[in-house]
């Protein structure tokens, strides 16, 4: 009976199976550009998915602005005063040792004696004059398109035209009731605007406790998210502060040098003029941008006095005006809080403005703008020490 001859094994193949260092066919299930290809995929999906998120965060922001805006624009102005307003608070309460409830009460008494004393030594100029722009509106309006209409005749029969087109096809609406409507949304805006200083008080009265809260309800994090978000939270907080604190002073120096020189030109209605322009720069560039497009038109069409010469007047005002606040206002005043470039302001402005549903946005469009630079800068510092630390451990 034939016995089973054993096959030789081969010693080299042996030796290369139990050699760790000898070659080893591939048995990957993608190769090195199918890897590239999921990790770019990966990253596109990432990236679409982030601006998903910030679209709907945006969107939602705008929706809650737009059903709450009464409340929420009262709840900023109170707010803004309320990070304005604290350190003379906290000044009264440490150094001069006043009791915290005393020293709101100071605070809150100087504060709205000061605005109500403002406003009775300015109402009556700001009475008369808008009294006379009231009785003169309608005739200078009239004077004004007449005044157009020779000027630029081919301009003005399209635009009649365009205007008569648009409004052929359409039923008169209901007079009165968009004027309830109207009457409704004052009497609200009314209502939420005499509960600011009760806000005031109570966001005062709370100071330093209220990041107390914020640290108790970030407990459930870990102890370095809860550090990261506060600092964020204190970031964003020193912006506004700094912001607002340093702009209205830059408004209110605006507006008394706005109505100055419109005085002096002889513009008519230079008071209220000077003073609404400057409460709208509170908003940065805003009040410049308007009056160039009111004000100009303005003073060459004006009756008594008008023309070239007082166009050149009132452009030197805006011009000089403007070079005190660039050169001397917002550098001692501001100190360059925000660090953002000009161009940055106007677009941020147009977009919160946007996305945030008119005059909120617009008035905190430089501090929100500025704490997500803040953040994106402390991302990207963290992504660098990040990347530096995994190229010293791979050398």
């Amino acid at each position: 009976m034939p016995h089973d001859v054993e096959e030789p094994r081969v010693v080299g193949d042996a030796a290369a199976e139990n050699d760790p260092a000898a070659p080893r066919p591939d048995r990957r299930l993608f190769n090195a550009f199918e890897l590239r290809l999921f990790r770019c995929t990966a990253v596109l999906l990432s990236l679409v998915t982030l601006t998903a998120l910030i679209v709907i965060v945006v969107w939602s922001l705008g929706w809650v602005l737009s059903t709450f805006y009464n409340l929420l624009l009262s709840l900023s102005l109170a707010g803004i005063l309320a990070l304005v307003l604290y350190p003379v608070v906290e000044f009264l309460h440490c150094r001069l040792r006043f009791p915290r409830l005393l020293a709101i009460l100071v605070i809150l008494l100087v504060f709205f004696a000061s605005f109500g004393g403002l406003i009775v030594l300015l109402v009556p100029t700001v009475i008369s004059q808008a009294g006379q722009l009231m009785t003169v509106l309608p005739e200078t309006l009239a004077n004004w398109q007449e005044r157009f209409s020779f000027t630029f005749p081919q301009l003005s029969a399209m635009i009649e035209s365009r205007m008569e087109s648009n409004n052929g096809g359409e039923e008169s609406s209901s007079v009165l009731g968009d004027s309830g409507k109207t009457i409704v949304s004052y009497l609200g805006l009314l209502a939420a605007m005499s509960f600011v200083p009760l806000f005031l008080f109570f966001a005062l009265l709370s100071g330093g406790a209220l990041r107390g809260y914020a640290s108790e309800l970030l407990s459930i994090f870990q102890e370095r998210t809860r550090k990261k978000v506060l600092y964020f939270m204190d970031v964003f907080v020193g912006y506004v502060t700094a912001f607002f604190q340093g702009q209205l002073i830059i408004a209110m120096c605006m507006g008394a040098l706005y109505a100055l020189c419109f005085t002096v030109i002889g513009l008519e209605f230079g008071v209220l003029a000077g003073l609404v322009l400057g409460l709208l720069n509170i908003v940065p560039f805003l009040g410049t941008l308007i009056g160039l497009l009111v004000i100009l038109p303005m003073a060459y069409l004006q009756e008594d006095g008008g023309g070239v010469q007082l166009l050149m007047l009132a452009l030197l005002a805006f011009a000089v005006v403007q070079l005190i606040e660039s050169w001397l206002l917002t550098p001692k005043i501001m100190a360059n809080h925000s660090g953002l470039h000009p161009a940055l302001v106007v677009i941020s402005l147009f977009f919160w403005g946007t996305a945030l549903g008119g005059i909120i946005g617009m008035v905190l469009a430089v501090p929100l703008t500025a704490f997500f630079v803040a953040i994106w800068s402390e991302i990207k510092s963290s992504l660098e020490h990040a990347l530096s630390n995994q190229q010293d451990l791979t050398l």
